[in-house]
């Protein structure tokens, strides 16, 4: 079934009303007709409904029925160096469907884009509007939030938000003797910690200098094995690890 993430609020008689850009995608795009059932998630809970009447809004009624939350059993915020091109509209898809929390960009000191100011609000709507359509397309409860860039120093104060925080450093991966994520993430799984923040480079990685100012704040360094991941592919193999161990 189709899923649309709504704002509005079921009134007494469990009805909504569906409008805007997903009224016109079950009409148009969909060619949905009355008597058709959709999944509605309001407040982060999926209700099966059906459709009671279609003109430029929709309305539906709930069937009763409610639909299991997917989400990971344990929060995953990721903060990213602003990448080149679209590769954070990639990461903002991809991680979605792999069950992020939020999304962090962050103004490391190795990026090459410049984050427009002027045009940063527009950005971000497209990130966010990329976020809720890869969340309807993957069945979650939740859209995560996509934050405006950041800079280093905010990210340093943010950290203590998080029961732990893994950063990626390549350099890391060249020890002969790293830790494996894997034995790190069992360690988080028996101390049943609630969050977990992540920590990703741009195109050339974090530098030294942010590598020791997360470290002395409290952050870990993860090995994502013995290669070296690019900038896009480091927060997926992560967030893949991590539902391994927990889901």
């Amino acid at each position: 079934m189709q899923r649309y993430f709504v704002q509005e609020t079921f009134n007494e008689q469990n009805e909504l009303s569906i409008t805007g850009e997903s009224a016109r995608h079950i009409s148009k795009v969909m060619r949905m007709e009355v008597g058709e059932k959709i999944v509605t998630v309001v407040d982060e809970v999926a209700y099966i409904c059906e459709i009671v009447s279609i003109s430029d809004q929709i309305v539906v009624r709930q069937t009763g029925d409610i639909v299991p939350s997917p989400e990971m059993p344990i929060r995953i915020d990721i903060a990213c160096g602003l990448p080149k091109g679209d590769k954070l509209e990639f990461i903002a898809q991809k991680a979605t469907e792999l069950g992020m929390h939020r999304l962090i960009p962050f103004k490391a000191e190795r990026s090459i884009v410049k984050w427009d100011e002027k045009k940063g609000e527009k950005k971000t709507e497209r990130l966010q509007k990329i976020a809720q359509e890869a969340a309807e397309q993957s069945h979650r409860t939740q859209v995560p939030e996509i934050l405006p860039p950041i800079s280093f120093k905010q990210l340093i104060s943010l950290m203590s938000d998080y029961d732990v925080v893994f950063i990626a450093d390549e350099e890391d991966a060249k020890k002969d003797n790293r830790t494996r994520f894997a034995d790190k993430l069992k360690k988080v799984y028996d101390n049943k910690s609630k969050s977990i923040l992540l920590i990703f480079g741009p195109e050339g990685g974090i530098s030294r200098t942010e590598a020791e100012g997360f470290s002395t704040a409290g952050a870990e360094t993860m090995s994502l094995g013995p290669r070296i991941l690019r900038a896009e592919t480091a927060p997926l193999y992560a967030l893949s690890a991590i539902s391994y161990e927990f889901e």
